[in-house]
């Protein structure tokens, strides 16, 4: 691996002060010309298309922003091949200047591999430079607004505004009725990123070909040797996402009849998330012979294929885990969505191995590392059935922590370590916490939060066909931004220990 090395200083004097830019003037700037290209793109001009995607990549507010993605992103820290990170501001503007279409010739890519989810296999990332990651993010831009176009309703991966929590609410939606489907389809495509089609992407994705064909065979370098690449969009490139929801899009309108989507008898839906998708159908019979043959031939022309080991059909009565989430209907007729029992079992796996790691740690250290932990699972967790989930993983903290104390103070007994470390808040009369001082020298309780306080607070799920590139849904975004900072606003005054007074908007949410 190369040493980290810092872009050399400017031999250029660049015109603009980077901390003189004004983002919100640089963000309005590109997405004016984003949705001037997505109109062009909803009138079938493709012309004007390639047109304003020129006038956006050669736009030096385009370049600015492009550069602020790569270096203000947890990877801006993470060097290429060549081992180079921008630092300072003089750095940031001299790649500006730098980022230009003639000349250009990427570097190949430093390869890395990652575990996998599984733990069992290992995930191989190309990691881009700097100067390559930058460009991908300039063309990025102007690619997203086609890309949103031509994106199916229900494919909420890699998407601006769309999150896990609407595929869960659309699986809700579809399954919870009556006389929703009964069947499942567990779909997985197989290496997805590693197997997509170069010839394909060089026909069918609308920007630059030089540039695409340049990003594509760049290659990677492993253990100082040099590899081609054939075939598949870099993990880790910064328009590889992109392009495979370009080459997604299309499946489900092949499914799912626009026009027969009030009254669809064979009750086909399609809800997906990158390369993991779910397909509902009335009958097993429906998805072999109709589905599966559909889906075979779409991912065939990309060059793509199903997951044998985890593709499978399933009754809507047994369930099934989907991005980290167990959606199933029990015998009553009621559909609940829980946090899978896997991601549970991971969860507390790890944060055992915090409290058993943090033997030595300060106490007030040890609180502020779980809390960060417990927060950000609950809060992930808190828009669907998990109030007993929460409660169950306060009892197994209760119980690591019990053991952490008595591994801490050998010759302490057991009351002493609970006269120590635990108090009474309210009805709770073991509550973990510490005595600290605040930055005035004042002491003050620092507690461990209770995963079970957390509020449940269902998710409003987008509209499918909700484009933050379209004028018609400016405030359709802006209402949603505005109920995202009620929510805050409440939560936080909830943690306050103050009451809420909340008028009824009308909406429903899971039961």
């Amino acid at each position: 691996m190369t040493a980290v090395k810092t872009a050399g200083a400017s031999s250029i004097k660049p015109n603009h002060d980077w901390k003189a830019i004004k983002w919100s003037r640089v963000k309005k700037h590109v997405l004016r010309l984003q949705m001037r290209i997505a109109k062009a793109e909803r009138d079938g001009k493709r012309g004007k298309v390639k047109a304003l995607q020129r006038l956006l990549t050669s736009a030096f507010y385009a370049k600015c922003l492009a550069i602020k993605r790569v270096t203000s992103s947890q990877g801006g820290k993470t060097p290429g091949i060549d081992g180079i990170i921008l630092r300072t501001p003089t750095q940031k503007m001299q790649a500006v200047t730098d980022l230009k279409r003639k000349g250009y010739s990427p570097s190949p890519l430093r390869r890395i591999y990652i575990p996998k989810k599984s733990g069992n296999k290992m995930r191989p990332l190309s990691i881009p430079t700097i100067k390559d990651r930058a460009m991908q993010a300039l063309w990025y831009a102007a690619l997203l607004p086609i890309a949103e176009e031509r994106a199916d309703p229900n494919a909420y991966g890699f998407r601006p505004k769309r999150s896990v929590h609407d595929a869960i609410m659309q699986c809700f939606i579809s399954l919870s009725k009556r006389n929703s489907a009964m069947c499942i389809l567990e779909g997985d495509i197989k290496s997805c990123f590693d197997n997509l089609d170069h010839k394909w992407l060089e026909n069918n994705i609308p920007m630059d070909k030089v540039i695409l064909r340049k990003f594509l065979k760049a290659g990677f370098v492993e253990k100082g040797e040099y590899y081609p690449t054939e075939r598949g969009a870099a993990q880790g490139g910064v328009i590889s996402p992109t392009i495979a929801v370009m080459a997604l899009s299309g499946i489900e309108r092949k499914l799912v009849d626009a026009k027969a989507k009030h009254w669809n008898k064979e009750k086909i839906n399609m809800i997906s998330y990158a390369d993991d998708f779910v397909i509902t159908a009335a009958s097993e019979t429906i998805i072999r012979e109709r589905v599966m043959p559909t889906i075979t031939a779409a991912l065939k022309e990309v060059g793509l294929e199903l997951s044998v080991e985890k593709t499978k059909i399933t009754q809507i009565e047994k369930g099934f885990d989907f991005l980290g989430f167990n959606v199933r209907k029990y015998k009553s007729g009621k559909l609940l969505i829980k946090p899978a029992k896997d991601n549970i079992t991971k969860f507390l796996k790890e944060i055992r191995t915090c409290i058993k790691k943090g033997i030595a740690l300060p106490t007030d250290k040890l609180i502020h590392l779980l809390n960060q932990k417990i927060t950000g699972w609950t809060n992930h967790y808190r828009s669907v059935v998990s109030s007993k989930v929460f409660a169950k993983i306060d009892s197994e903290i209760f119980v690591a922590l019990e053991r952490w104390g008595l591994k801490r103070h050998p010759r302490k007994g057991k009351w002493w370590i609970m006269r120590k470390y635990y108090t009474k808040v309210g009805n709770d009369n073991w509550q973990f916490y510490c005595i600290v001082k605040d930055k005035y020298g004042k002491t003050k309780p620092l507690y461990l939060k209770n995963a079970a306080n957390t509020h449940i607070l269902r998710h409003k799920k987008i509209k499918g066909e909700a484009n933050p590139f379209n004028p018609c849904y400016k405030e359709y975004f802006l209402q949603r931004e505005r109920e995202r900072v009620l929510r805050k606003n409440i939560e936080a005054t909830r943690s306050a220990g103050l009451r809420i007074i909340q008028p009824y908007d009308g909406s429903s949410g899971m039961r």
